[in-house]
């Protein structure tokens, strides 16, 4: 049996999993959900079990296409995104911040959190400039 058919068959079923669960949790109601978490257990299964299947797909067609591809490509781009990781880290500032739950964020936590708000910005700004330029060299041809 070819791997899609069984990864058809595997998503299928985690669908239908997640389908029932859902369906026992909406039964129960939302105060019993609420107060016991009743019926949470299941779908929170379905979820990590799908989300490891995910995670573990992506990594080995990630790797496979790293091994078979251009290497000096990939890792130039593997060292590009490290730099804007690296500049982020440097314009962000870290001070501790008291939660509203009472508790205290470190600056450590405080400085990556900016840094990853920092990588998010610079890889949208940059992402959108691509498909500006895009656009545009499409039009002049």
């Amino acid at each position: 049996m070819a791997l899609h058919k069984i990864l058809k068959i595997v998503g299928l079923l985690l669908s239908i999993a997640g389908i029932v669960f859902l369906a026992m949790i909406i039964s129960k109601g939302d105060e019993v959900v609420a107060s016991t978490g009743a019926g949470v257990d299941g779908y929170l299964y379905v979820a990590y079990i799908t989300f490891a299947l995910v995670l573990l797909f992506v990594l080995f067609f990630v790797l496979k296409g790293v091994f078979s591809g251009d290497l000096k490509k990939t890792l130039l781009s593997v060292g590009a995104f490290i730099l804007i990781v690296v500049v982020s880290y440097v314009l962000a500032d870290g001070q501790e911040t008291v939660m509203r739950d009472g508790d205290i964020l470190s600056a450590s936590g405080s400085k990556w959190v900016s840094t990853g708000l920092y990588v998010f910005y610079i890889l949208a700004v940059l992402a959108i400039g691509s498909m500006i330029f895009s656009g545009i060299t499409k039009i002049r041809k």
